[in-house]
């Protein structure tokens, strides 16, 4: 994956995927938890996720938050959409992502299109395949953006420049 260092005058726009109350069964009782999952994007290709743990929701979507701002990646947007197609898979989630035309719009479900959003992805069909667990379909989403190379990145790779590619 592609870490990148994000400069502090960049908005990061953080969306809530999901939130989940634990229980922990103790001598003196019930003891309720929170954890959330947070994903922050700027919606220009940087992307990071978080799961924060609390006693209380706000303080655990506070947490998540945070974790998100120091788990970020670039992943290539071209055009609203993304570059090629992609599959991923993360524990039982599987994912499959492809880009559309246009005018198409976000056709994503839950934890995907949050993600998606997030990113700044407007074109895209997306399908979750498997289980449909918000932390592992997050995971999942994100590890196939970060696997996607756009014609400069590929172009480097064969030690091509992109001069050549256009100029012929």
């Amino acid at each position: 994956m592609n870490k990148v260092k994000i400069n502090s005058d960049v908005e990061l726009k953080d969306r809530l995927v999901a939130i989940n109350r634990v229980t922990k069964v103790t001598k003196g009782g019930r003891t309720f938890t929170f954890a959330a999952i947070v994903v922050v994007g700027d919606g220009n290709g940087v992307i990071g996720w978080g799961l924060g743990k609390a006693g209380e929701v706000t303080a655990a979507i506070q947490k998540g938050t945070e974790a998100a701002k120091k788990n970020l990646v670039k992943v290539p947007v071209l055009k609203g959409t993304i570059p090629h197609e992609q599959e991923a898979r993360f524990g039982g989630a599987q994912v499959f992502l492809k880009p559309a035309a246009a005018g198409t719009g976000l056709v994503a479900g839950g934890a995907m299109r949050a993600v998606l959003e997030s990113a700044g992805v407007k074109d895209v069909l997306a399908k979750s395949k498997g289980s449909s667990n918000p932390h592992n379909l997050v995971k999942a989403t994100i590890l196939a953006l970060s696997q996607m190379r756009d014609a400069y990145q590929v172009a480097g790779t064969r030690g091509i420049s992109m001069d050549r590619v256009f100029n012929g």
